[in-house]
């Protein structure tokens, strides 16, 4: 009787043991499987954030350039004796 019980443990012990190894090549896999998506995101952002450095530059130059057309167009109105409205 002592023998059955104790096959019957190890038994046990074998699911048991076979539960775990399935749970954790699925975690690895899982694990894996964020690490991808983490990456992806990661490289998302990265993109965002050079677009909007892109974005922050064409704004400096229109900037820059809406600046130097203002200064043309006073220079103009005092060379016309234009008052400004300013």
């Amino acid at each position: 009787m002592s023998e059955n019980i104790e096959y019957l443990i190890l038994e046990q012990f074998r699911v048991l043991r076979n539960q775990i190894e399935g749970l954790q090549t699925e975690m690895r896999q899982e694990f894996s499987d964020v690490k991808h998506r983490i990456n992806r995101l990661e490289s998302a952002v990265a993109g965002i954030r050079r677009d909007e450095a892109g974005t922050s530059e064409d704004i400096a130059r229109q900037q820059a350039s809406l600046d130097r057309m203002k200064e043309r167009i006073d220079r103009i109105e005092r060379r016309l004796e234009i008052s400004s409205l300013e």
